[in-house]
């Protein structure tokens, strides 16, 4: 899903990035199954609200350097992730490190930030291989580029079909920060373009320092 930075989401298109997944053995694959899901209809603002300007803006959140996953042993640094041509997200290019999509928020700041990741590559386990056994209460710490690191408590996770990928849980604005982690899971179904689900781990803000 495409949402332009700090989580506002794109009226054009709303794209489903289903983080890019390969076989633990065989080539490589060209990248994931991507899909684009049409936009919500243009909600309705008052004229007062939609002219209100703050006279103080907030102070920017730094952009994410680091992943830790203490629960599932995740260390990894995180490449920036934007949106191709097509509408798609771009995938992480190295199997052992994750990315973070830079159009939407960044991890502490209002909206639910994206990180994506592998699940396997053609020689085994890859960064989000235990992404699926996280459970709730278990914590997420985002390093920044300022060195401070915000960190996430989830909340639960998801097995859920690519057909029925739920955008809106997913990508649509929040008030407060929110963070989901995405990579493949399910059967791995070659003549179906791969993995059939997706693994999604849902967290809220727990404390920024």
């Amino acid at each position: 899903m495409r949402a332009t930075r700090r989580g506002q989401v794109a009226a054009v298109a709303i794209v489903v990035m289903a983080a890019g997944c390969a076989p633990s053995a065989g080539p490589a694959s060209a990248g994931p199954e991507r899909t684009k899901v049409a936009s919500r209809p243009t909600v309705q603002v008052p004229d007062d609200v939609r002219a209100f300007r703050s006279q103080t803006l907030p102070r920017p959140v730094p952009a994410p350097k680091r992943l830790l996953i203490p629960a599932s042993g995740v260390d990894t640094s995180l490449e920036r992730l934007r949106r191709l041509p097509d509408g798609t997200i771009q995938v992480p290019k190295h199997w052992q490190r994750a990315g973070w999509y830079e159009a939407g928020p960044r991890p502490g700041d209002f909206g639910a930030a994206v990180i994506l990741g592998h699940v396997d590559s053609p020689t085994g386990p890859a960064v989000f291989a235990g992404l699926n056994s996280l459970t709730r209460g278990d914590l997420i710490v985002v390093r920044r580029t300022d060195d401070s690191t915000v960190t996430f408590r989830v909340t639960r996770t998801e097995l859920r079909r690519r057909a029925d990928f739920p955008v809106d849980d997913v990508y649509w604005p929040t008030l407060k920060p929110e963070l989901r982690l995405i990579t493949c899971g399910g059967p791995y179904v070659r003549a179906h373009g791969g993995y059939l689900s997706n693994v999604i781990v849902f967290a809220d803000l727990d404390r920024a320092h």
